[in-house]
């Protein structure tokens, strides 16, 4: 997403060139967990992983260091960017002031397309909510790229595609920490994205903003409240599991993921 693009698993159009394939996913790789935190990325390997050649991942590698998912470091090589609870709050504290602006720009702006949109999203979101509510969890990737999907229907009237790339990029961040702390708040996320779709359609932006706040800074605050020691460190795999504390009332990230 370093723009208004959804999340993805790293598919990508037809014709893309074997690079760009190769940054897909191995964007998708940092993003949704399966490359840890941290994580040293040695050049043969990771260009053997990717199918692609060490100069070409070279400039991948770069490029991802640009938006922040890689750390270069000097002659030692590359490594995946680390995490902490103070940079998960700050990158939180970033979506909520871009997405309560564009919220106020693109419920005053959007038509009767926009409205569709937003609800159409919003049907896909609540079956894939459902679903982890009964227990499925099987599909990680799709609930996130629901959730983006509505958010940013949401915000997609605001006028402003330089709001939705810095909007795009900073989501993808949040996402990675919802799926490397593994949130998931059910029921209590559900309603608020219910509560967001009953405001847009009100238009009534102020509501929608304070709703986003609460959306935001309870999941940050549900994912911290704990020992996050486990959820910094790199784990088998991605995807979100039951609250200890809770059961699946526990979390979302929506992204601290939700």
């Amino acid at each position: 997403m370093g723009s208004s693009r959804k999340p993805s698993d790293g598919d990508g159009p037809a014709g893309e060139t074997v690079g760009e394939i190769a940054y897909r996913r191995l964007r998708a790789d940092i993003l949704f967990g399966r490359l840890a935190p941290a994580e040293k990325l040695r050049l043969d390997r990771v260009s053997r992983t990717y199918g692609t050649s060490v100069s070409t991942m070279r400039e991948l590698l770069n490029r991802l260091g640009s938006e922040g998912l890689i750390v270069a470091e000097g002659q030692r090589g590359f490594e995946v960017a680390p995490v902490s609870p103070d940079d998960f709050r700050e990158v939180a504290a970033m979506r909520q002031l871009l997405e309560c602006h564009a919220i106020e720009q693109s419920f005053a702006a959007g038509d009767l397309d926009w409205e569709g949109r937003v609800v159409a999203a919003h049907h896909k979101l609540s079956v894939m909510e459902g679903r982890m509510i009964a227990g499925d969890r099987a599909d990680p990737q799709t609930w996130k790229r629901c959730d983006w999907e509505f958010h940013h229907a949401l915000i997609s009237a605001c006028g402003s595609r330089v709001l939705l790339q810095m909007h795009g990029a900073i989501y993808d961040k949040y996402l990675r920490y919802q799926m490397i702390a593994v949130i998931f708040r059910g029921e209590v996320a559900a309603r608020e994205h219910q509560r967001l779709l009953q405001c847009a359609l009100a238009r009534d932006a102020a509501t929608a903003q304070g709703v986003l706040v609460t959306h935001i800074q309870s999941c940050v605050e549900h994912a911290l409240a704990g020992d996050t020691t486990a959820w910094f460190k790199e784990r088998s795999g991605p995807g979100p599991r039951d609250d200890a504390r809770g059961g699946i009332h526990g979390r979302s990230a929506a992204p601290a993921r939700d």
